[in-house]
């Protein structure tokens, strides 16, 4: 090419080189191209999110539905039909399932997928594809469920509340009976595989153990067995718990208990000064049932677990066997309130240490289906996903704890210094301690001073002498035999008060140094704290505690409140609402049951 040729090109291009008008025409076309693909890009993930969302969503319909342990189809058929109605595919070796067969109490269902999604901006960045992954489990499995039902039977669930004097209306017992009837068949409706058990606790000063319960335990001081039996009282099955119990888990069967002895020991003797009042007026001397810590009660009694709601009617020879809704139908309103026994044995009818002892019940003939061997399964610990069982106590109280008395052992059994003669004077021996009027003579007969009003002993009559009173022959009575037909405070009175002491003070002194003797009042603050020991034990061991305040006072509802396992575990019920307070544990109980 010649010089001016290329001098002519030369030139315009040159002159481009050095023009900057239109550069930044350059830098926006350069511009747009990257936001194009970037924009792309977000659409290509905006797809993808979708695309990801729906096949998760289409993997966990499928693998719920497929868990489910009422499925009677292939669930992995079940999977991949889910699938193909989504437009989606899944290769059958991408469902696993574990359990599920007929009879099975658990079935788990796995399934991974993945899909190709072409991409439509992504392309240019040299990404023609996203692969969409998708993973999904579910299981479904049947609880074994352990419940306590734990029932507050005191005096108060038969007084109308407001009435003065006290009347008996039964209202509140019986909406409680209703309501409990209803939350047991709902429980254990379907329960065709044995998994559900549920123990009846009634309590109200006391828990009375019921005779086959006692027999497993190491009762001291029994008054309502063997000679005694007849004398006393039968169905007094309680124990008065060792102060040790409150601080283990475990009710120790070989643990030394005394029998709850069959004494009123609070109701006031109401006695002026030296007045004699006979042993069988009612108004000083003779118990108040109602004071009676443990009562001679037959159906207030705890029932081992079982699933049996309706009594099976007797055959030829074979009785007939209670079921669950015949033992709360039964129940007694009577006594007064201690709700951290109740706790405690609510907790005995959950706790492991007690398999053996439940196996022993499990025969053809015993209270508890022999489906229930091997229970009360171990608790639940940290980390343990697969538990044996789900333990649950429904707690319900209409009041608060109240001081608890009980006898001291050296009146527990035994016989006394007091004698009975043929004709019925009663009379004590007193070797030591006799105020000087006494003499040399070591029996005193309350009946024999019926001075009234501040006259002393002493000046009025002579109630000394020097050999039982009465005509023979005479019976010396045991302590049960003595508490039986008299007040505690009564006898710690005539006997002690009124023969010991000199002047009103000297008396009343004596009074009560004998009352300090014979008795231990346990306060129901004390009381508050040995409950709340037992909650947090369950709660340590992941039982399930829900409480019911059933018209109960302040107090009650605090404690109750406490013990639950947290605040939506608690119900405050009224007569008018304790059916849905149960009804809705029912439901809550019946939907763990079933874990997925």
């Amino acid at each position: 090419m010649s010089k001016a040729a290329k001098s002519f090109i030369g030139k315009p291009v040159r002159r481009f080189v050095r023009k900057e008008d239109g550069n930044i025409a350059t830098f926006s076309v350069l511009l747009f191209s990257l936001m194009v693909m970037c924009g792309g890009l977000a659409v290509d993930l905006m797809r993808y999110e979708h695309v990801r969302t729906s096949l998760q969503q289409t993997l966990d319909r499928c693998t719920l539905a497929a868990a489910a342990l009422k499925q009677t189809l292939d669930r992995k058929s079940v999977c991949q039909d889910y699938a193909t109605k989504a437009g989606l595919t899944i290769p059958a070796g991408s469902v696993t399932v574990t359990g599920g067969a007929v009879n099975d109490t658990f079935a788990t269902v796995e399934v991974s997928s993945k899909i190709q999604m072409p991409t439509i901006f992504a392309g240019m960045l040299g990404i023609p594809s996203f692969d969409v992954p998708a993973r999904s489990s579910a299981t479904q499995a049947v609880t074994n469920v352990e419940i306590a039902l734990v029932l507050d039977v005191s005096r108060s669930m038969i007084l109308h509340p407001t009435a003065k004097p006290e009347l008996v209306d039964n209202v509140k017992l019986n909406a409680l009976k209703d309501a409990a009837k209803e939350f047991v068949s709902t429980v254990l409706a379907n329960d065709t595989e044995n998994r559900t058990s549920i123990a009846l606790v009634p309590y109200n000063g006391q828990v009375n153990l019921g005779p086959l319960l006692a027999s497993k335990y190491n009762i001291t001081h029994r008054h309502s067995v063997g000679a005694n039996a007849g004398n006393i009282a039968p169905n007094v099955d309680c124990v008065d718990l060792p102060s040790t119990v409150w601080t283990t888990n475990t009710l120790s069967r070989t643990l030394a208990m005394p029998q709850t002895a069959y004494i009123d020991p609070g109701s006031s003797a109401d006695v002026p000064n030296n007045t004699w009042r006979a042993l069988n007026e009612p108004s000083y001397a003779v118990p108040n049932n109602l004071w009676r810590w443990c009562p001679s009660q037959s159906a207030n009694i705890v029932r081992l677990p079982t699933n049996q709601i309706a009594t099976i009617p007797a055959v030829d020879t074979t009785p007939a066997k209670p079921g669950l809704h015949a033992y709360i139908d039964g129940l007694v309103g009577i006594g007064a309130t201690s709700i951290n026994a109740g706790m405690k044995w609510g907790m005995a009818m959950l706790d492991p240490a007690n398999r053996s002892m439940f196996n022993d019940f499990t025969t053809a003939a015993g209270p508890m289906p022999t489906a229930f061997a091997g229970r009360p399964f171990d608790y639940t610990v940290a980390g343990d996903t697969t538990p044996d069982s789900m333990k649950i106590i429904v707690l319900m109280t209409d009041g608060s704890n109240h001081s608890e008395y009980r006898l001291n052992n050296d009146f527990r059994s035994g016989n006394s210094p007091i004698w009975r003669s043929a004709n019925g004077v009663w009379s004590i021996r007193h070797t030591t301690g006799r105020p000087p009027v006494a003499g040399s003579d070591e029996y005193f007969a309350p009946s024999l001073c019926s001075a009234t009003g501040t006259a002393n002993v002493a000046t009025t009559c002579d109630a000394w002498r020097s050999s039982k009173v009465g005509t023979a022959p005479y019976t010396n009575l045991t302590w049960p035999e003595v508490f039986k037909n008299n007040r505690l405070t009564y006898i710690a009175w005539q006997f002690y008060g009124r023969a010991l002491g000199t002047d009103d003070t000297t008396r009343q002194a004596k009074y009560n140094e004998q009352i300090e003797l014979m008795r231990t009042v346990t306060d129901s603050s004390v009381m508050d704290t040995q409950l709340q020991q037992v909650c947090t034990m369950a709660r340590d061991r992941k039982v399930i505690v829900y409480g019911i305040a059933f018209e109960a006072p302040d107090a009650g509802k605090t404690q109750i409140r406490a013990c639950s396992t947290d605040p939506t575990h608690y119900y405050e019920a009224s007569t008018l609402n304790v059916a849905t307070a149960f009804k809705s544990i029912a439901a809550r109980i019946s939907q763990l049951r079933l874990t997925q």
